[in-house]
C-alpha cells in the first residue's frame, strides 16, 4: 500500500498548500460567498448508453425531455461531439483523464473478475481541482475497477456513492444470470447494499448531487454525476412510470431530464448559477441489440460498440450564463478528451504530469470568433487497441476491420433481452465528409485522395504513439493499468 498512501499524502500535502494560497491572495474564496469573482463551479453530468437522438433538442420522439431542451436554450449545442471509445470503461476512462483509453491500457467494460482498474498513476479531473480547494463527489457509475486502490476515493474524489460497474452484472443478466455476483451499492469505500431492485438509482442520485450543492455551496466543487441509466437493465421510478409515449425507455429518459432539472434547480437556489458550468454528455451510442429498451442514435450508423457514427457522437449541452452563448449550435468537431484541459484552463489548475491527449477547446466551447480545433486530427480505437476511424476536421476515415451489427430484417425484441448481433467487415478503406454525410453512406476517398494522403500521415503517427493491432504495432506511448501488487492491495 505505500503507493497508494504516498500518493494521498502528496494530494493533503498540496490541498494545504492551496488552502494557505488562496488565503493569501487577493481573490481569495470567501466563506458564504461563491461569485463570478471566484473558481467555477464544474458540474459534468455523463449518461449510459444515451443515443445521440435521445433528446428533445436532438429530435427524440414520443417523450419529452424539457430541463433539457431548456439548458440547451440558455447554453451551446454541440451537435458534433465526440467520445474516444464506444464502450462503458474505456469511455470513462478518457472522459476523466484527457487521454485515449488505449494509452492507458483500459479497454472495453471492466466486470466484477477484473482484477486491474485505472492506474492510481494517472490524474483525473477530481485530482487536478482538488488542491484549489475544490470538493469532489461522484454519484453514480464509476466502472474503472472495482479493487479498493481503484475506487473514486482514491483518483481524487471525497465523496463516491453509486455501483463499482455496469448495473447490468448481477445475477437477473438475461444472457448470463449465473456469472455475476449480487449487485453491489458503494459509500465511498463500503459496500451499503445489494441490489435486486434498481428503480430508485436515479432519484438516489439526484437527492446526493442536490444535497452535496446545498452542502458544499461555500466553497468550489466537482459534481460528477455518472448515470447508471439508460444502461440496461431499465429501471425508473414510480414518479415517471407509464409517463412516456416511447414506453420504459422514454419513461427513464424523461426522469433523467427530470434529475438534470433538480441539479439545475438546486444551483439556482443555492445562487450558483451564474458561476457554474454544466456539461451533459453521454458515454457512447446505444445498444442497439436491446430493441425497444436501447435509444435512438437520430439516423447515425450502428450503435455502441462501433467506431461509426452512432457508436461515438453523444448529444452534448454546455450551458455557464455570461460566459458559453445562449441558445446557439457548435457543429466543430470535439472530443471528451478535450475536457481536462478545458476545465483546467478555466479553473487555472495544474495539467497532469504524465502526457494527455486532450487540449483546450474553450475558445470552441465559448464561440469565439475564428475560433478553430487545436487537435490536428481524434482517433478512435476499440478492441485490444485497433485503431479502427480517425476524424480532421469534417472528414472521417474509416480503416478496413470487423464489426457488430443488427441483422438485416431481424425483429427488434421489446423483453429487455437482446438479440444476437452479426459480424460485417469493411474490407476497404472509407472516407466521408461528415458535415454533408454524417450518416456515412457516401464513401468518397477517390475524389479526395489528399485528404486521405494527410489523414494516413497522422494515422501513422498514431500508430507509432499508440500502437495498431490491426496493423500488428505495439505502440511506443503506451501506459500501464493499474494491477494489484503480489500482496493483494
Amino acid at each position: 500500500m505505500t503507493h497508494f498512501l504516498t500518493k494521498n499524502v502528496i494530494s493533503s500535502f498540496l490541498l494545504a498548500l492551496a488552502g494557505l494560497s488562496i488565503a493569501c491572495s487577493g481573490n481569495s474564496l470567501k466563506e458564504g460567498s461563491n461569485s463570478n469573482d471566484e473558481l467555477p463551479n464544474i458540474v459534468l453530468i455523463f449518461t449510459d448508453d444515451q443515443g445521440y437522438g435521445d433528446l428533445g433538442v436532438f429530435g427524440a420522439q414520443g417523450y419529452q425531455t424539457p430541463h433539457l431542451d431548456q439548458m440547451a436554450r440558455e447554453g451551446t449545442q454541440f451537435t458534433n461531439f465526440h467520445v474516444a471509445n464506444a464502450v462503458c470503461s474505456a469511455s470513462r476512462a478518457s472522459i476523466l483523464t484527457g487521454c485515449y483509453s488505449n494509452r492507458l491500457g483500459i479497454f472495453g467494460a471492466l466486470s466484477h473478475q477484473s482484477e486491474h482498474g485505472l492506474n492510481p498513476n494517472e490524474e483525473t479531473i477530481a485530482e487536478i481541482v482538488k488542491p484549489l480547494g475544490y470538493a469532489t463527489a461522484l454519484f453514480g457509475k464509476w466502472h474503472l475497477g472495482h479493487k479498493d486502490p481503484f475506487l473514486p476515493t482514491r483518483q481524487g474524489f471525497d465523496e463516491f456513492f453509486g455501483l463499482p460497474y455496469s448495473n447490468d452484472m448481477w445475477p437477473y443478466h438475461p444472457e448470463r444470470p449465473d456469472f455475476y455476483p449480487p449487485l453491489p451499492l458503494y459509500e465511498n469505500e463500503t459496500v451499503i447494499d445489494t441490489l435486486e431492485d434498481q428503480s430508485l438509482l436515479t432519484t438516489w442520485y439526484t437527492e446526493k448531487a442536490v444535497d452535496f450543492i446545498e452542502r458544499k455551496k461555500e466553497q468550489p466543487f466537482f459534481l460528477y454525476l455518472a448515470h447508471s441509466m439508460p444502461h440496461v437493465p431499465l429501471f425508473v421510478s414510480g414518479k415517471f412510470k407509464g409517463k412516456s409515449e416511447n414506453g420504459l425507455y422514454g419513461d427513464v429518459i424523461m426522469e433523467i431530464d427530470w434529475s438534470v432539472g433538480e441539479v439545475i434547480k438546486a444551483l439556482r437556489q443555492n445562487g450558483l448559477e451564474e458561476n457554474t458550468l454544466v456539461i451533459f454528455t453521454s458515454d457512447n451510442g446505444p445498444w442497439l441489440s436491446y430493441g425497444t429498451h436501447a435509444g435512438s442514435t437520430g439516423g447515425l450508423k450502428e450503435g455502441k460498440g462501433t467506431s461509426w457514427e452512432g457508436g461515438i457522437r453523444v448529444p452534448t449541452l454546455m450551458k455557464w450564463p455570461g460566459k458559453i452563448p445562449a441558445a446557439k449550435v457548435q457543429d466543430q468537431a470535439a472530443m471528451s478528451i478535450d475536457l481536462l484541459p478545458s476545465i483546467a484552463h478555466i479553473t487555472g489548475a495544474t495539467l497532469p504530469e504524465k502526457p494527455i491527449d486532450g487540449k483546450n477547446i474553450w475558445p470552441l466551447i465559448t464561440q469565439e470568433e475564428g475560433a478553430v480545433s487545436p487537435q490536428k486530427a481524434y482517433y478512435i480505437y476499440y478492441n485490444r487497441n485497433e485503431l479502427q476511424a480517425m476524424i480532421m476536421g469534417k472528414w472521417k476515415l474509416v480503416f478496413p476491420h470487423r464489426y457488430r451489427s443488427l441483422p438485416e430484417g431481424s425483429t427488434l425484441p421489446s423483453d429487455g433481452s437482446p438479440i444476437a448481433y452479426e459480424m460485417l467487415s469493411l474490407e476497404e478503406m472509407a472516407l466521408y465528409d461528415l458535415s454533408e454525410d454524417r450518416e456515412e453512406r457516401n464513401n468518397v476517398r477517390e475524389q479526395y485522395p489528399n485528404v486521405v494522403k494527410e489523414m494516413m500521415a497522422l494515422g501513422d503517427l498514431a500508430r507509432e504513439d499508440m500502437g495498431d493491432a490491426l496493423q500488428d504495432m505495439p505502440g511506443k506511448n503506451l501506459r500501464p493499468a493499474g494491477e494489484l501488487s503480489e500482496k493483494g492491495d
